[in-house]
């Protein structure tokens, strides 16, 4: 098949359905465009080409286009979200060209006049809405990045709920802002895409990328767009922006706008977050950590799904946010660690209230769908429903005798007193809800006396219908026919085509099929359309009350909104409470000192996939990084359990600042501001760097950014090249970390060589991965002790891993001879006698060993009979054997 590629213009001989095809194409090039034409969404050109390869369906062709073929494909209206779906994902921005008016309304105009058609909204990853083309737990970020004077200013919007941020960031930190959100879309004018010192960051987030002009980013528009969109005359009463917050948040709104054709969603008040607010955690360190996924990409597995006992969707969203951005204030962690520590106090009220939420359904989705025009009967019956149990939360946490704390008082505050809109919606909806209001059948029963009546009567109707085909069949003596109906001839008597001669002259023919024949009457077409009448009213009549109600709540929008984001609050402290008391976990202390102390800290993720496993407990360990010890040399074998120790110590401090309890007997923490994390070995080929390059970049970046407030774990650095020149590169970062950075450290290594620093790095402190010994084994511990490991084990966990006996038995042969003699020698004396050859013989059988010694204790149980003994000399016995032993 020939394809087109995508038409520049209209040429002068296009049929009309083309040129208006190409017109609207035209408008967005950057778009596939859905095409309505009847019950499907038809793509043409390269359009057609490129959704037809994506989606796997099947590429056809319509007509031809400048003497080609001209490419299509379409998927049916019912079903598009899915396939939009699958394009979202992949990237393609689709605009939706919908029919403006009905088919029968354009043939009235002529028979070559094509039916009008506009694109009513365009799709694209960070403006979604459906509950379908999004996580009900997680957020999906609109986010926007402007300049100006020199500066940055970073505003993110989720048009699914109408959360509304901004905040200034530096170049140095906007990675670490952008991982924060993790949009699914980020805007960014042309000009600023260009400045060199950002090229990295663009990098990262190119997949979910859209350049805009930068004229769109101009921070005086910006300012009055919003002054405009809240009604006021300054924006001061919201917080101090800066220009290019307001530049970035100005340009967020106009493109809501004009993705969604001059609608907007109910957006929030903007509020701003302060520069330092916030603990800083860059990308690396969040895949390092697995704080939301794992390295495989996985919600499963990571600290997030480890510690969600959230209820509602809002809930778990909220989770997600105050995991990605630990709060760096300790007055507002206690302000959230008090609202947990009362819900783990008293568990009756908790369970209350997450039996309550669970009934509660996602208010903030439901509603936004609704301010947009989008939404649809089973939206109202969500906000219904999450009302209705505000009363009873409320008069839960109003309970004077509780003396709650003022977050959950605050919550109180704001659920609200909704009690006249849930009673009408309560009157007003149906019990059985369809999910457009086009269908109909959704307004209840008793609401309003003219849809009762109109649906009464066309039920009348059909009840005349009924009797009629009864009387038609005994009339002709054709005891099968009926009346029927279809959308091309309406109502109709079927009767089988053999009886056809049996129908009278008041019968007039419609339609002669291959068995039967389609015949009307008078009679039939008046009733008819009496029937169709009543029903198109009873649609009408209900289109009317469905927009009153959905008025109704718009114009309540900001209460509704307020009770949401309370349920969502009371969500999250019930459900720290409840993996509190679940895990036996503690209450930290978060303060403005160089603290970091933990006492029988553990891995949440760890030991719950201990737990999964039934592999025992986990085993816990303290670490204490006081200013005498801030810098901890962790040293021992692989697999002893460094990383994993390394690990829990972040962890921990996110916990705590995040305002939850923590895997601990005990956790007092200073503030950490910023965290990093260099944890593992992976490399980059898309940009073309090697393992090692990777691990130096990232090493780099805690170097440079890490002050006295950060906490930083650091794991084998320098091991991805040459022993010396790795050695050489760790050395110096211990000294830069203690010297320069002076920040609380966990240091991991292999290189013993390290622990000599302890002599000149007065709060460089040395401990080990303790190991036991035992019969030629190892045993790990995966306990932390005082001082240094002699030994890596490496062979050890080599010969675990399966590696050839030969090979382990060579490797344990060229250890001895390097630990015999210094590295050159050794290294010599290996050389002169490779064993190529002799790896190849069979090696001779070790002598049999003698049979060892009967020990001490042994020997003193040989003539002992218990029977025989009497408690006294049981118990002299037992003194006896412990001093032998």
């Amino acid at each position: 098949m020939s394809v087109t590629a995508e038409p520049p213009s209209i040429p002068d001989d296009a049929t009309p359905m083309m040129a208006q095809y190409l017109a609207i194409k035209h408008a967005h090039p950057d778009c596939l465009l859905f095409y309505r034409m009847g019950d499907f969404y038809e793509l043409f050109f390269d359009d057609a080409v490129k959704a037809s390869a994506a989606l796997d369906i099947a590429l056809t062709k319509r007509g031809k286009h400048l003497g080609e073929d001209i490419s299509m494909c379409g998927v049916p209206v019912r079903a598009y979200e899915a396939y939009l779906a699958k394009l979202v994902r992949k990237g393609f921005k689709v605009a939706i060209g919908e029919q403006m008016e009905d088919p029968a309304e354009a043939k009235k105009r002529g028979s070559k006049s094509v039916v009008a058609r506009d694109v009513v909204r365009v799709i694209t990853a960070g403006t979604l809405t459906e509950d379908t083309l999004l996580d009900a737990r997680s957020h999906n970020y609109l986010a926007a990045v402007a300049e100006a004077q020199g500066a940055l200013g970073l505003a993110w919007v989720d048009v699914s709920t109408g959360e509304f941020w901004m905040q200034p960031v530096a170049a140095k930190t906007l990675g670490a802002a952008l991982a924060r959100l993790s949009p699914g879309e980020l805007l960014a004018g042309d000009r600023l895409l260009g400045t060199e010192s950002l090229f990295e960051v663009w990098a990262e987030w190119k997949p979910v990328l859209s350049p805009l002009p930068s004229a769109r980013f101009d921070s005086e528009n910006g300012r009055r767009r919003l002054e405009a969109l809240y009604g006021v005359g300054s924006l001061d009463g919201f917080g101090a922006f800066t220009r290019p917050e307001l530049a970035a948040g100005g340009a967020l709104v106009d493109y809501i706008e004009l993705t969604q054709k001059g609608r907007l969603p109910r957006l929030s008040s903007p509020k701003r977050l302060a520069e330092g607010a916030v603990m800083e955690i860059d990308a690396a360190t969040r895949r390092n950590l697995e704080l939301a996924e794992t390295l495989t990409g996985e919600r499963r597995g990571s600290l997030l799904a480890t510690i969600d006992r959230t209820v509602t969707g809002a809930g778990a969203r909220l989770l997600a946010a105050h995991l990605a951005a630990p709060l760096t204030i300790p007055a507002e962690i206690d302000h959230r660690l008090d609202m947990v520590s009362f819900l783990v106090e008293h568990d009756g009220v908790r369970e209350t209230l997450r039996e309550t939420l669970k009934r509660c359904p996602d208010v903030e989705r439901a509603l936004s769908r609704l301010t947009l025009g989008r939404g649809g009967p089973r939206d109202l019956a969500n906000i219904r429903d999450a009302l209705a149990e505000v009363p009873g939360l409320r008069n839960l946490l109003a309970e004077p005798a509780l003396d709650a704390p003022p977050g959950l008082g605050d919550c109180a505050r704001d659920l609200g007193e909704h009690s006249a809109l849930t009673d009408r919606l309560a009157r007003a909806l149906a019990p059985d809800l369809p999910l457009l209001a086009r269908d109909g059948g959704f307004i209840a029963e008793g609401y309003h006396a003219g849809l009762d009546e109109t649906r009464s009567l066309r039920s009348e109707t059909k009840g005349v219908l009924a009797r009629l085909q009864l009387r038609y069949a005994e009339e002709t003596g054709v005891t099968n026919l009926k009346i029927a109906h279809n959308n091309i001839i309406g109502y109709h008597i079927e009767v089988p085509s053999k009886q056809a001669d049996k129908l009278g002259d008041g019968f007039i023919h419609r339609q002669t099929m291959a068995t039967s024949a389609r015949y009307t009457t008078p009679e039939l077409i008046e009733l008819a359309g009496r029937i169709t009448g009543a029903a198109d009213r009873a649609l009408a009549l209900e289109a009317e009350l469905f927009k009153d109600l959905v008025e109704e709540v718009v114009a309540r929008a900001p209460e509704i909104a307020r009770t949401a984001e309370a349920l969502a609050r009371l969500d999250l402290a019930a459900s720290l409470a409840h993996l509190a008391e679940e895990k036996r976990w503690t209450r930290p202390q978060v303060d403005e000192t160089d603290a970091f102390d933990i006492r029988g800290g553990r891995h949440p993720v760890v030991e719950a996939a201990l737990e999964a496993a039934r592999s025992g407990p986990f085993v816990a360990n303290d670490c204490d990084l006081s200013d005498a010890q801030r810098l901890w040399l962790v040293t021992g074998p692989n697999m002893a359990g460094k990383s994993t120790f390394l690990r829990q110590n972040a962890v921990m401090a996110i916990l705590a600042q995040m305002g939850s309890y923590v895997p601990a007997e005990s956790a007092r923490i200073g503030v950490v501001d910023r965290l990093f994390s260099r944890v593992g070995a992976a490399d980059d080929l898309a940009r073309g760097r090697s393992t090692f390059m990777v691990e130096m970049v990232e090493t780099a970046a805690i170097l440079n950014q890490s002050g006295p407030r950060a906490l930083v774990i650091l794991d084998e650095i320098g091991r991805g090249t040459a022993t010396f020149d790795g050695l050489s590169i760790a050395w110096a970062v211990v000294e830069h970390l203690h010297e320069v950075n002076r920040c609380r450290a966990l240091f991991a290594t292999h290189y013993h060589e390290l622990t000599r620093l302890s002599a000149k790095l007065p709060s460089l402190s040395c401990h080990m991965m303790k190991v036991k010994e035992w019969q030629g084994d190892v045993v790990f511990l995966h306990e932390v002790g005082s001082g240094a490991a002699d030994r890596s084990y490496g062979i050890h966990v080599a010969r675990l891993a399966g590696l050839p006996p030969a090979v382990v038995g060579r490797a344990e042969e060229v250890l001895a001879i390097l630990e015999k003699s210094d590295q050159a020698s050794g290294m010599a004396r290996l050389a002169d006698d490779l064993p190529l050859f002799a790896a190849m013989a069979p090696r001779p059988k070790p002598a049999p060993a003698s049979a060892p010694k009967p020990s001490a204790v042994e020997d003193a149980l040989k003539g002992v009979n218990p029977d025989d003994l009497t408690a006294r000399q049981a118990l002299d016995l037992i003194y006896e054997l412990k001093r032998l032993v």
